[in-house]
């Protein structure tokens, strides 16, 4: 039996992942997400048969969940992962609560390690694994600090991870989209804004092209895709530029955008 498991499954990136996974002809794709209900609304939209998990995986028993759902199907082949779970908080990292400081690293980070290395004995040769990043971990990011080092970690996991499974023929790919406007991440991120530090987000991509291109660009062997124009310019003058001057950059530009 052949599936795609995706985290972050009840909006936004997920549940357009879901959809173009739709047309892969898999047995079956797991919906990992808190809200049920919303898991619910889009496995009976789908066509292939799902299995909705309810769980957050900032708690270390969802993990165990995961784990034993996976030891009771032993015959299947996982053979797209993809961690799309995440969130981030905009703001001076004083005027982030710590809860939602620790959320952070604990889902952008440990929660998309801890089912990747779950799931990687379920994988093999022509398997795909696409961890969700941001083009935020090319460079230390203030006003968005704690995020964007959390993105950092799981770009260098990503290529590491790559490298090391190679071998197996396991394809590893890092997403790294700009802002994407048609998700709840932007309003949800924005509620810990209390200096305005970011109040426009000019040529903001959809989550369907930033999934569309990301799938197609796991197919052909890429492994870090920066599928919009920003994004794919900010990797290249990271590259090139002093962090320091960046950082310097990125305050000017939001100030010109207020």
């Amino acid at each position: 039996m052949n599936i795609a498991i995706i985290t972050g499954a009840s909006s936004g990136l997920g549940r357009d992942y879901a959809g173009l996974l739709d047309q892969e002809g898999l047995d079956e794709i797991w919906l990992i997400a808190r809200r049920e209900n919303r898991l619910k609304a889009i496995a009976n939209s789908l066509q292939t048969p799902c299995r909705t998990l309810p769980l957050d995986l900032t708690r270390l028993e969802s993990l165990g969940e995961i784990e034993k759902a996976l030891a009771e199907n032993r015959d299947m082949e996982v053979r797209w992962l993809i961690c799309a779970a995440g969130f981030g908080r905009i703001g001076s990292t004083t005027d982030i609560p710590i809860t939602d400081t620790l959320r952070m690293i604990d889902l952008n980070a440990r929660a998309a390690v801890g089912v990747t290395q779950l799931v990687i004995p379920f994988m093999s040769q022509g398997s795909h694994i696409l961890e969700i990043v941001s083009c935020s971990a090319f460079q230390p990011i203030p006003g968005l600090n704690i995020y964007a080092a959390t993105k950092a970690f799981l770009l260098r996991y990503s290529r590491a991870l790559g490298a090391e499974l190679a071998s197996q023929g396991i394809q590893v790919t890092a997403v790294c989209p700009y802002w994407i406007k048609d998700t709840e991440f932007i309003p949800q991120a924005r509620q810990s804004d209390k200096s305005g530090l970011f109040t426009s987000f000019p040529l903001a991509c959809t989550s369907e092209v930033v999934a569309r291109r990301s799938l197609r660009a796991a197919k052909n062997g890429i492994t870090v895709c920066t599928p919009d124009v920003i994004s794919f310019l900010h990797r290249i003058l990271c590259s090139l530029l002093p962090h320091r001057f960046l950082m310097s950059a990125s305050r000017i530009f939001h100030h010109l955008h207020k």
